[in-house]
């Protein structure tokens, strides 16, 4: 290391030598650690604090730095640089290779290893790997990998010591080799703003915090540029297609602290570079440009059509069609349920729209029935596996995922099999939950849409609307060309669940009932967020399947508007975990950043990723923990998908989710904690979306004004999208 002096006016800096015993803790975000080192010579731990780039346990390092004394903690050696050496002795390589630092050696493997070869261990991993095969239980296979994880590690750490000064987090180090491999720190020097667009997890803060300490000027071209990229994708995270320019402008304005006439010249270079499309005064990124007009470019095609492969349905006796239908089924239709089994089948598109209890179910099966009579062919739809997986139990029929639908082929050039050249070969395509569905999603599934083929839109218009950009279901409807049906009668049998009345009366801006002789809508007064959180646990833990039977695993799902607080989703997941998922002798686990991974974990996928078919929202549970190869798996019903520990970015516990991210999934109990300090977050069709996603039990736990809040507050967060002025208005903008 050389030499380091001290700042003027602060304490000179002092020097520990010792061996990283382990980690206590480490934050993704900005590469904090507390660990527990060994001093040379000693016998005791101490604790150290900082930022330890490319360090790992079992090795030996110099710190410089001071000792402190924290008011919680106690006695810490707070560092200010470090430097890394081998490790010299047997136990210190022993716990230096089962560290997981090399993939393919866990600590039964390391010691094998270290046993064989001693103080020589890592002389013959650097420079004679092939050795490693004279050890048993060590293949030519499991040799390969790991010398060739020896070597990448290396590289990384080379990387790491050049991040380091910039705040990078090792974890994120690591993805950035995975990304560019040798190339890396050539990248980071020449663009750092790359690494926002090419790697989850890596956002644009921390690239302009490299790009900064690198000497970029404020506002310099390429800084402001990346800034306006960054400020328009985060609109369209929040549900917009476009921003207005001075939308975009302000955002940018704030997020980099320069001009509004240098915001302007980087627009203009945006344009001229085609990375923004101009319409009016809206700016598009160009794919949900295109999705939009696109969308509705096919929406007009489809309608003015000349083809119908459901024409033998305009000259149908409906009379006769629906008393067929009563002789040959339980089901008995009304006027506007027959309406609207009629507009299916000879309406080229149509939309079926309603809240729980009102038929739409019962309506898709009516419409299949008297379409197979006639032999025609059905394609069914949702957007994610367990909307799928419901509207596969009921209609009878397989149903698929919009993705599985279009035969998405990640690998191949063309994404999508089923396209524009090779159509759903489908007399009706029935979609279901049509509120998830984002823009770019819904024009990729028009794009497969046969000219003569019917489509039918169903889904409840007042849930939360879709996780991506866009409002689709709305804007359809809003459009008024595309015929719809509403149904708002609450059945005989739903008027039985308080579920299925109190969704409606939430709907209506009327205060849920809560009655005594109520065995599915309950509330459990609670004005202080601590005891909310202590009603939820044992609600979720014990006191539910002690009611209801309903198992605490499975069944019950805790949904919260906030992710911080006492009630929030964060807290409220490290505490489920630690009641429902206890950690035992076997169940391996996985700390990646502040977050503990163990096996039997329930969890959520939080971004799309088409290569492995898992998206946003996806729940799954942690089938297994593999501590050598450093990967986990997880069972997505059924759909076993390996992520490596770097990978774990994409991963949240999901014990306790937020209501947005619950959306399209159904739960037989959900547990919804609601207090005032939510605000910020109550609103009428958020608690609404909650309750729906329970099929047999509701539980809330706060208070009822925090109930009234949301209740009488209508506001629906407006999106910038142009959808439904393109369908009402064809020449408006491009159609393609």
């Amino acid at each position: 290391m050389p030499e380091v002096k001290s700042a003027p006016g602060e304490l000179p800096l002092q020097t520990l030598e010792g061996t990283v015993e382990r980690f206590t803790y480490q934050n993704e975000e900005n590469g904090y650690t507390v660990a527990r080192l060994i001093p040379k010579g000693k016998n005791y731990e101490v604790t150290v604090v900082g930022t330890l780039a490319g360090v790992n346990v079992g090795e030996f390092v110099q710190l410089k730095g001071n000792w402190i004394t924290h008011s919680r903690f106690g006695r810490q050696f707070e560092v200010r640089y470090h430097q890394v050496r081998l490790p010299a002795t047997i136990e210190g390589i022993r716990k230096y290779l089962g560290s997981g630092l090399v993939k393919g050696i866990g600590p039964v493997t390391a010691s094998g290893i270290v046993d064989y070869f001693g103080l020589e261990t890592l002389e013959v991993i650097e420079n004679a790997p092939h050795r490693l095969k004279e050890v048993p239980g060590i293949g030519e296979k499991r040799t390969r990998q790991i010398s060739q994880a020896w070597v990448e590690q290396k590289q990384i750490k080379s990387l790491m010591i050049f991040l380091q000064g910039y705040g990078v987090s090792p974890s994120l180090g690591v993805k950035i080799y995975k990304q560019y491999g040798d190339e890396a720190i050539d990248v980071v020097q020449k663009d750092p703003y790359r690494l926002a667009k090419d790697i989850f997890g890596v956002g644009f803060k921390t690239a302009d915090k490299i790009a900064r300490q690198m000497g970029l000027a404020a506002d310099s071209p390429q800084r402001v540029q990346a800034g306006l990229l960054y400020a328009i994708g985060q609109l369209s995270d929040e549900g917009h297609c476009f921003a207005t320019q001075p939308q975009l402008l302000a955002a940018t304005q704030t997020l980099l602290e320069v001009p509004l006439p240098v915001c302007q010249e980087g627009i203009a270079a945006l344009l001229k570079q085609g990375e923004l499309i101009q319409e009016e005064e809206a700016l598009y990124l160009p794919p949900f440009f295109y999705a939009e007009t696109g969308a509705a470019g096919k929406l007009q095609r489809l309608f003015h059509a000349p083809q119908d492969r459901l024409s033998l349905f305009r000259g149908v006796d409906w009379q006769k069609a629906f008393d067929w239908i009563d002789q040959h089924s339980s089901i008995h239709l009304t006027d506007q349920q027959k309406a609207a089994v009629r507009m299916a089948l000879t309406e080229k598109i149509g939309i079926l729209t309603g809240g729980p209890g009102t038929g739409k179910s019962t309506i898709t099966r009516s419409i299949i029935q008297l379409l197979q009579a006639r032999g025609g062919r059905v394609l069914l739809c949702a957007p994610t596996g367990r909307a799928a997986k419901r509207l596969s139990e009921a209609t009878g029929l397989e149903a698929k995922t919009i993705h599985r639908l279009l035969e998405y082929t990640p690998s191949e050039d063309t994404l999508f099999k089923r396209n524009e050249s090779r159509p759903l070969d489908g007399d009706l395509i029935i979609v279901d939950e049509v509120s998830m569905v984002d823009i770019l999603l819904f024009n990729r599934l028009l794009s497969a849409v046969e000219a003569g083929s019917h489509l039918l839109l169903v889904g409840d218009v007042d849930q939360l609307p879709s996780v991506g950009a866009g409002n689709v279901l709305r804007d359809l409807i809003d459009s008024k060309i595309i015929p719809v049906t509403r149904l708002q009668t609450i059945f005989r049998q739903a008027e039985d669940s308080y579920i299925i009345v109190n969704a409606h009366r939430i709907n209506q801006g009327q205060m849920p009932l809560f009655r005594q002789n109520s065995n599915d809508f309950f509330l459990f007064p609670e004005e202080d967020a601590e005891k909310a959180a202590a009603w939820v646990l044992d609600l979720a833990a014990s006191r539910i399947k002690q009611r209801f039977g309903y198992d605490p695993q499975s069944d019950i799902q805790v949904l919260s508007p906030m992710h911080r607080g006492a009630v929030g989703v964060g807290e409220l997941n490290r505490q489920l975990q630690a009641v429902l998922n206890p950690p035992a002798a076997n169940k391996a686990e996985i700390q990646h950043g502040s977050r503990l991974f163990r096996r039997g974990d329930r969890v959520m996928q939080i971004r799309n990723d088409y290569d492995r078919m898992v998206f946003n929202g996806d729940m799954g549970r942690i089938f297994s923990i593999d501590l050598e190869e450093q990967t986990v798996l997880v069972d997505f019903d059924d759909h076993r998908v390996s992520y490596e520990f770097l990978q774990l970015d994409e991963l949240i516990h999901a014990y306790a989710v937020s209501i947005h991210k619950s959306q399209g999934s159904e739960y037989p109990v959900v547990i919804i904690p609601l207090l005032t300090q939510h605000y910020m977050m109550l609103q009428r069709n958020l608690l609404y979306t909650a309750v729906t996603r329970a099929r047999k039990v509701v539980v809330l736990v706060g208070s009822r004004k925090a109930i009234a809040m949301a209740v009488n507050n209508n506001r629906i967060s407006q999106r910038n999208t142009r959808l439904a002025q393109r369908l009402s208005s064809p020449d408006r903008g491009q159609l393609l």
